[in-house]
């Protein structure tokens, strides 16, 4: 595929541009040097972020460089790669590193991503599987192994959510509910309080 469409973002004399475009490989900024090896991925799936949503309405300085194309996760098959380590054929999820803020993110067809960055996908999980747990269930089973990494266990009492209807805290909840703690979930948002 030399040819995919994407949605870029760019502002120019301080005028926001919102569109979806066709753009070839080349097209594809450079994000790998002689110490980094690059891949190119054919996204399958990617999630719409908090701060996707704010970077496409053009709501808050989460854009660093323009043009980008947004998109903060990503999940497909590796394309290209430079990477000894990361074969062609290879099923990966990226989030992070900056991706859809200073470096094109995953509202792609193709992506552009250092080796590094990727995270190979398990036999039995899907890349449409692994995007519906997202970079939100992504962090959030971060907390909760950091917890259980400090011996934070259900027996030692229960534990506060905060952000509890938000995508991170949501998930948090039932992870945690899952796991036999008693949950104690906060939100900010009066109209989502039970």
């Amino acid at each position: 595929m030399s040819m995919f469409r994407a949605l870029r973002l760019d502002k120019s004399d301080g005028e926001f541009q919102r569109e979806f475009v066709t753009l070839d490989e080349g097209d594809l900024p450079r994000v790998g040097d002689s110490d980094h090896p690059e891949l190119v991925v054919d996204v399958e799936y990617s999630t719409v972020n908090f701060k996707d949503a704010l970077a496409v309405a053009d709501q808050s300085p989460i854009v660093r460089s323009w043009p980008m194309v947004p998109g903060i996760d990503l999940a497909g098959t590796v394309a290209l790669s430079e990477d000894p380590e990361v074969p062609v054929g290879q099923r990966v999820v990226v989030n992070g590193w900056g991706i859809g803020e200073d470096t094109w993110g995953g509202l792609t067809q193709r992506a552009r991503v250092r080796g590094s960055w990727i995270v190979p996908l398990p036999d039995g999980v899907s890349t449409a599987e692994a995007m519906a747990i997202g970079t939100a269930g992504y962090t959030s089973i971060l907390c909760v192994l950091a917890l259980e990494d400090h011996q934070v266990t259900p027996d030692r009492g229960p534990v506060l959510v905060t952000g509890a209807v938000g995508g991170v805290g949501s998930v948090a909840v039932a992870l945690l509910a899952a796991r036999g703690y008693e949950v104690h979930a906060s939100t900010g948002r009066p109209e989502e309080a039970d």
